[in-house]
C-alpha cells in the first residue's frame, strides 16, 4: 500500500544545511570530485558537526512525540551520491535523528524531487537549487551561516516577513517602483481586498493545521510570528488577508522599517524567513535566517 503524506507537515533539507560540510567543500575545491568522495569514505564514521538547519529540524521532528503520532517528516535531499552519502546517514544515526527518506543525487540538483515527496517546505544552502524550487511553487529558502542558530526553548518558533514571502510581491512592486506614498495610497485603497498567496503561504497553511492539533492554543509548542517593514495604515490589509485565509499568526510585527533582528532576538526565532538578503545577512546575527529569492526584490538583483 503506498504511503500516504496526506495531513503531514513535510519538510526537505540538504545535507548541507542539516550538517557543517564547510570541510568536505573545500577539499572538494580544492583537490576535486576523487578526492572529496575518498575523504568521505575515509571519514564515513567520523559524525558530522550540527548545520545551520540542525536545531531546527530536531524541533519539527519532536513535535511527533508531543503529538504522539507522525505528523512531521523530513526528507534529506543531497548532492551527494548514496556511496559519499552512507556518512550523512551515519550522521543522522549519530545524533538520533529520525530521517529514513533520502534522494542522493550524484552531483545533480535535488530540488526535482521536492514534488515528488510533497515537501511544503525545502531548505538549503545552495541559491540555484532553491531558485529552481521556488520557480515550481514551492516554499524554499536559503539557510544562511549564522552563530545564532540554536534556541535554548523546547518550543518550535518561526517567523515570516509578508511581501514576497507569506503574501505575492504585488504591493512590494509598487513600493519598489513608485516609492512609500503611492504604496501607502495602494494599500488604504486596497484594505478590504485580500492579497494573493506568496510562496510560503501553503506552509504556513500546514503549520496551522497542526498548531490546530495541539488544540489549546496556550499549550501548543508552535509559535508564529509576522515581521514586517509595514506600518500603519498598510496593516489593514495584512490584517484582514490573514482573516480570509482562516490563518492564525501568534504575534505581528509592523516595524516601519526598524531594524528586524533584535525583534526577532526578543520573539526567540528558530528560523526566520524574508525576501531581501540583506535583511536576512542582519538578523542572522541574532537568529538563523533564510534567504527567500522571490519577487521583484530578486528579479533586479538575480
Amino acid at each position: 500500500m503506498p504511503i500516504d503524506f496526506t495531513n503531514k507537515l513535510v519538510v526537505a533539507t540538504s545535507s548541507s544545511a542539516l550538517f557543517d560540510l564547510s570541510e568536505s567543500d573545500q577539499v572538494f575545491k580544492v583537490d576535486g570530485l576523487s578526492a572529496y568522495h575518498q575523504f568521505q569514505v575515509e571519514n564515513e564514521d567520523k559524525p558530522f558537526k550540527p548545520g545551520d538547519a540542525f536545531d531546527l529540524v530536531k524541533k519539527l521532528l519532536n513535535l511527533n512525540q508531543m503529538l504522539e503520532q507522525d505528523s512531521v517528516e523530513v526528507i534529506l535531499l543531497s548532492r551527494n551520491s548514496a556511496d559519499t552519502g552512507l556518512r550523512v546517514f551515519n550522521s543522522i544515526e549519530h545524533y538520533g535523528i529520525p530521517i529514513t527518506r533520502a534522494a542522493f543525487c550524484g552531483g545533480e540538483s535535488p530540488y526535482r524531487y521536492v514534488s515528488s515527496f510533497g515537501a511544503h517546505l525545502f531548505l538549503s544552502t545552495n541559491p540555484g537549487d532553491v531558485r529552481q524550487a521556488l520557480s515550481q511553487g514551492y516554499a524554499a529558502a536559503s539557510i544562511l551561516p549564522s552563530p545564532k542558530a540554536q534556541t535554548d526553548h523546547s518550543w518550535l518558533k518561526i517567523a515570516f516577513d509578508g511581501d514576497s514571502v507569506l503574501f505575492s510581491d504585488e504591493s512590494e512592486r509598487i513600493y519598489q517602483e513608485k516609492g512609500l506614498e503611492a504604496f501607502t495610497q495602494a494599500e488604504k485603497a486596497a484594505a478590504k481586498q485580500p492579497m494573493r498567496g506568496g510562496p510560503f503561504k501553503p506552509f504556513l497553511k500546514t503549520l496551522h493545521q497542526l498548531q490546530s492539533a495541539f488544540g489549546n492554543s496556550e499549550a501548543c509548542p508552535i509559535r508564529t510570528a509576522l515581521v514586517t517593514a509595514r506600518s500603519a495604515p498598510a496593516h489593514e490589509r495584512v490584517v484582514r488577508t490573514l482573516r480570509d485565509w482562516d490563518i492564525r499568526i501568534d504575534e505581528s510585527l509592523f516595524l516601519g522599517g526598524l531594524e528586524k533582528g533584535p525583534f526577532l532576538k526578543a520573539f526567540g526565532a528558530d528560523v526566520f524567513f524574508d525576501d531581501q538578503e540583506g535583511h536576512c545577512l542582519s538578523a542572522s546575527e541574532h537568529v538563523a535566517a533564510g534567504h527567500v529569492p522571490h519577487g521583484v526584490v530578486n528579479e533586479t538583483t538575480s
